[in-house]
């Protein structure tokens, strides 16, 4: 038995046990984090009746300070997003109400991509392999289909409002996603839901007002008409097509 066979043997170093830890610690940040914005109530700012009681203050500090407020808001945006916080559609909301809809849908996009991909580099330091590891047969197969069409798959997820913003920025890192393919995919997958709700946002001022005066309180899902949702399924079965057909064409093969 040669020498590299025994190290091959070996059971991984006590070193080496003792420095896994470490891969987790930036989920444990993330995870800390999120604790402490609810311990500290911070959701209550997410939300449209926090919007209707501050639009003048709000819409008068951007008059004043606009590259600020966009840089202030983008750092904002990104962060709740690397942290989990369940505020993206409301947060894309207040950029359509704050800045227009082109803008606040511009400053969306590249702030959510920045905070999805924060969260999906912290979920694979700490799960990589995970799902391969333990998993056979035909889930396997799966995740390696994923994988060998990662991009349409995940350009279909963002494009469908199936599952929660937050879970598609962990989901991907189960799976050997390249970061590359994983910035562009979320980038492109998330521009049509951005600029529908950036748009909502532009016009929501009136909503707002009406609400306030009335004493009632408005929601994201007040807003959402079937339309629109029945417009990103729309899509995403557009975007399924070409992955579809590819695994067709295989099979027949």
């Amino acid at each position: 038995m040669t020498d590299e066979t025994i190290d091959m043997a070996e059971p991984a170093s006590p070193a080496r046990r003792s420095g896994a830890w470490k891969r987790f610690v930036p989920i444990a940040v993330i995870v800390a984090g999120l604790a402490f914005a609810y311990a500290m109530g911070w959701q209550r700012f997410f939300s449209l009746s926090f919007l209707a009681d501050r639009r003048e203050m709000l819409m008068g500090f951007v008059e004043a300070n606009f590259a600020l407020s966009i840089l202030g808001f983008a750092f904002t945006y990104a962060l709740a997003v690397a942290f989990s916080f369940p505020a993206a559609s409301i947060l894309t909301i207040f950029a359509g109400f704050l800045f227009g809809w082109l803008v606040g849908g511009i400053v969306v996009a590249f702030a959510a991509t920045a905070g999805a991909t924060v969260i999906f580099l912290a979920a694979r330091s700490a799960f990589e392999d995970f799902l391969r590891e333990r998993v056979g047969g035909r889930v396997k197969r799966l995740a390696d289909g994923f994988e060998e069409d990662a991009f349409s798959y995940l350009l279909v997820l963002r494009l469908a409002p199936i599952f929660p913003f937050f879970v598609m920025n962990i989901a991907p890192a189960l799976f050997n996603v390249p970061l590359r393919t994983y910035v562009a995919a979320t980038f492109l997958g998330i521009l049509p839901g951005t600029f529908a709700y950036a748009y909502l946002g532009q016009g929501i001022d009136s909503v707002l007002v009406a609400a306030k005066e009335a004493g009632e309180d408005v929601g994201v899902s007040d807003l959402v008409t079937p339309e629109i949702t029945l417009a990103f399924l729309a899509l995403a079965a557009v975007a399924a097509i070409p992955p579809v057909l590819k695994r067709f064409r295989a099979g027949r093969g």
